[in-house]
């Protein structure tokens, strides 16, 4: 497997990656006014303009059977939810995305909060965008154990109830409690429950490892690419190492790339890589119009 960590903008090093070559990209960039002392913070109101940039390079890198997962957050901005994310979704579609789907990370350990108006956030969503509706997805990869779930529903459902709403898009399987009798395994839920990271202080959001892996689990296979433009201190490079993916990882914090390295890479491997990605961006400077 081949992992490669990339110091720089992403805005200007995804350029030099191939096209159609990446089968998942899982990020989660700065959000709108966060991490300003290490990312400088975007405003919530410019922040579509800054991200479409790179979601154009994104759409161009990934596989036509790929899928792109973003972590992201909007935020309240005097005393209501600031829209930015709805807008990134709608500009992304003009894009030329299509939004598949959306999952929600349940933060199980988040601390009580209070404010006038809210209560504390516990969650954050992880949207699912796609190039076509035709992509890869491994569903009986992220399977759970199905417990008594189904001979517990089925004592309290009628002879009609247990047959009752198929599905109206297929064989109505999955609607059916009956056909789950005395299966081991079943499909999860779009609500992922996990804690968030408490031991890794190296980082200001730091998402735990079970977060990509899920992810990487369901839409690729081993051998298969994992791009992160956002890198951080490289949690979803070492779970997509560790899963046997190839990956490439970006990122624009001299501190968080060196951490990233010493903890991914040995540095023989990481001066090797630099001198074909110099390699690289010496074929692609030369290849451009004058």
């Amino acid at each position: 497997m081949e992992t490669r960590l990339i110091l720089g903008d992403c805005r200007g090093e995804l350029k030099y990656l191939p096209d159609n070559s990446v089968d998942l990209i899982f990020t989660s960039p700065p959000y709108a006014d966060s991490r300003t002392d290490t990312y400088g913070g975007v405003k919530p109101d410019d922040y579509v303009k800054w991200f479409l940039p790179i979601t154009d390079e994104l759409l161009r890198v990934l596989k036509p059977t790929g899928t792109f997962v973003l972590n992201i957050k909007e935020k309240v901005v005097d005393g209501e939810r600031h829209t930015y994310v709805i807008e990134l979704i709608l500009a992304m579609r003009e894009q030329g995305w299509l939004w598949t789907e959306e999952f929600i990370w349940h933060k199980k350990n988040s601390y009580p909060g209070k404010w006038p108006n809210r209560f504390r956030d516990s969650w954050e969503r992880l949207l699912q965008f796609n190039k076509t509706r035709k992509f890869n997805m491994y569903q009986e990869s992220v399977m759970v154990p199905m417990g008594d779930w189904a001979e517990r529903r089925l004592k309290n459902l009628s002879d009609t109830d247990k047959v009752r709403d198929p599905s109206r898009v297929g064989s109505g399987f999955g609607k059916k409690i009956a056909n789950w009798i005395g299966r081991d395994k079943a499909y999860p839920s779009n609500v992922l429950h996990l804690a968030t990271e408490t031991k890794n202080r190296n980082h200001s959001a730091v998402f735990p490892e079970g977060l990509p892996e899920w992810f990487i689990k369901l839409f690729t296979n081993e051998g298969d690419c994992v791009l992160d433009p956002f890198m951080g201190s490289g949690t979803t490079m070492r779970v997509a190492q560790r899963m046997h993916r190839n990956s490439i990882g970006i990122e624009i914090l001299d501190e968080y790339y060196s951490l990233a390295k010493s903890q991914i890479l040995p540095e023989l491997d990481i001066q090797e890589y630099q001198l074909v990605l110099l390699e690289k961006r010496e074929k692609y400077e030369t290849s451009q119009p004058k």
